[in-house]
């Protein structure tokens, strides 16, 4: 998939491999898919984080790595520590750290993390 325009919501619509907008698809083919967080798998949540500015990221959820960066601390499976798992949502979203606010949903890094 690549980025497309955006709808009057501003979500992301999704262009077809051959790069057909939904407006120019045959009528009879399948709306385009909307890239948002609430669709998506967390697929970012699997990232290693850094908190490189202090947003309020709530100690508990961050360690120092061995080269004294502060991380977003990941479970043993790999996920998020601030991962809701029920809802695939971030649980510390206003305080989330810098380098996920900057991931913009639909931007060729999160397509690239959704596969």
């Amino acid at each position: 998939m690549i980025k497309g325009p955006l709808d009057t919501r501003g979500d992301v619509l999704c262009e077809d491999e051959a790069g057909a907008a939904p407006a120019q698809r045959n009528a009879d083919a399948a709306p385009a898919a909307r890239v948002t967080c609430e669709t998506c798998a967390a697929a970012c949540c699997r990232l290693e984080v850094w908190c490189l500015t202090d947003t309020g990221v709530p100690g508990h959820l961050t360690v120092v790595d061995p080269f004294g960066r502060t991380l977003m601390d990941r479970l043993d499976d790999g996920w998020c520590a601030a991962l809701d798992r029920n809802t695939l949502l971030c649980r510390i979203y206003a305080q989330r750290p810098l380098v996920c606010r900057e991931l913009e949903v639909g931007s060729p890094e999160c397509l690239a993390e959704r596969g």
